[in-house]
């Protein structure tokens, strides 16, 4: 059997961490090597030909899932004509969907990786790259002209609201299958909208 090209080499990388993002988000990060390589179509063995070990492939990951994710649902205001409020009455209606709650592989990673994170060594790439996932997603939220980030008034109410929104897609995934899930995904709509 011949060496996989440089390009090839890539290329199967890229499938892997894509293929883990979404196992990842739907299943957790305790997916097994050998399961997410057969997802991934590839065998056992290359795994270890482009990653270190699993906690490196869980920090790749993390900071992948959120760069994507942010880059396809956080959009730039310009793309609102500049308008703050409609992009995030946006955003807050698309992540507090029943859409959202039913997809968790290509949802907010900052929900569906929140218990597996935390379980990561402090101060590892993993949990710094999700902090900054959450400190972009607050300052994305933080009402009017406030500056988002850590601190401040409005990085304070960036953050109650990315708390809320992600504590109700929380919720409303466990509670899936009552008429509570679909509840509690309009009430957080409600006061979130009435916020933005």
């Amino acid at each position: 059997m011949g060496r996989v090209s440089q390009a090839q080499a890539q290329e199967n990388r890229r499938r892997v961490v894509d293929t883990a993002s979404r196992l990842f988000r739907e299943q957790g990060t305790h997916v097994s090597v050998a399961d997410l390589m057969k997802a991934a179509g590839l065998t056992h063995g290359a795994f270890y030909k482009q990653f270190a070990s699993k906690e490196a492939l869980v920090d790749e990951v993390t900071a992948h899932a959120i760069d994507e994710w942010v880059r396809c649902h956080a959009a730039p205001f310009e793309q609102y004509g500049g308008r703050r409020d409609a992009a995030q009455r946006d955003l807050i209606d698309t992540y507090l969907s029943s859409e959202h709650r039913d997809n968790a592989a290509d949802g907010c990673p900052v929900a569906a990786l929140a218990a597996d994170v935390a379980r990561e060594p402090e101060g590892g790439e993993a949990r710094r790259t999700y902090a900054r996932g959450v400190a972009d997603l607050a300052a994305y939220l933080a009402p009017g002209d406030a500056p988002g980030g850590e601190g401040g008034e409005g990085g304070e109410e960036g953050l109650v609201r990315l708390c809320t929104l992600v504590g109700a897609l929380l919720l409303s995934r466990a509670t899936q299958g009552s008429p509570l899930s679909d509840e509690i995904l309009a009430a957080a709509r409600a006061t979130l909208v009435e916020t933005a």
